[in-house]
């Protein structure tokens, strides 16, 4: 897409995550100096992922004024403005972060009354850029996107990520394995690379043929979301009609396998909520 077609609210949160970007970048393959600090069982925050979102938040507060903020770290923060809201993630995939891992990203999504309108995932050690806006297709840097063209689950590839130990109770882990498990049975393959929003992204490029995964939250997959719809693709709930940006609950595929993939997985339980 040429650059003079983008717009003005694209150029803000390129300028917002390339900003963010270029300070994880630098901190990257240093992890060992980085003050870190536990969150959580497995779930850390480094000074780098404060950092971002600083940046994050500076750059388009100054750009937005007003706007309202979701973000991981920090939470909700209401404006003059509670209609539009910016939904940050600043280092999602924190985990390969802090293990010298190369895939991690900058999630950004602005929602105006529930409706996404724009979404932005970063990879600034490949620098690629995953974008979006409702009703002008996805794009990868330069490139417009399409989801995968595959039409049988037997030959796909599918994304997906596992609980981390410690959250939620242990029933909840155990039947997720026993969903990847009849997954893995089913698929040419699964895949766990550690970072929702990147994996939604790869979902949109035709990477993955689809993804699914259980109590995500809205900053993990706001811009992913919009990513494959604009890439012609489809995202809903694991378990029925509800959003999947409000239940966590998610699965993503091509218009041939979207169906298939989540009635297999309702088959064999869904997120588990029901029992």
């Amino acid at each position: 897409m040429p650059q003079a077609y983008r717009s003005a609210l694209y150029t803000v949160m390129e300028r917002a995550v390339r900003k963010a970007g270029k300070g994880l970048a630098r901190d990257f393959g240093e992890v060992e100096h980085l003050q870190v600090s536990v969150k959580g069982p497995s779930d850390f925050v480094s000074t780098a992922d404060l950092a971002a979102e600083r940046a994050l938040r500076a750059e388009l507060e100054k750009a937005r004024p007003g706007y309202s903020f979701l973000m991981e770290e920090s939470g909700v923060s209401h404006g003059t403005d509670r209609d539009h809201v910016w939904i940050v993630d600043p280092l999602d995939g924190t985990t390969n972060f802090l293990h010298s891992i190369p895939h991690f990203a900058i999630s950004v999504a602005l929602q105006h009354r529930g409706e996404l309108l724009a979404g932005m995932i970063y990879n600034p050690v490949l620098d690629e850029l995953y974008w979006a806006e409702k009703g002008k297709g996805a794009y990868l840097n330069d490139r417009r996107l399409r989801v995968s063209g595959r039409r049988d689950l037997g030959e796909s590839l599918i994304g997906t990520g596992i609980p981390f130990r410690g959250r939620g109770k242990a029933e909840d882990h155990a039947h997720y394995l026993k969903l990847l498990a009849a997954t893995m049975a089913r698929t040419a393959g699964v895949r766990r690379p550690g970072a929702a929003a990147l994996d939604l992204a790869y979902v949109a490029a035709g990477r993955f043929d689809g993804f699914f995964e259980i109590g995500l939250n809205k900053w993990d997959v706001a811009a992913g979301i919009l990513l494959i719809r604009e890439a012609g693709g489809f995202v809903g709930d694991m378990d029925g009609d509800a959003e999947a940006l409000e239940t966590g609950n998610i699965v993503a595929g091509n218009a041939k396998l979207f169906e298939p993939l989540r009635g297999f997985l309702r088959e064999h339980g869904g997120s588990g909520t029901a029992r």
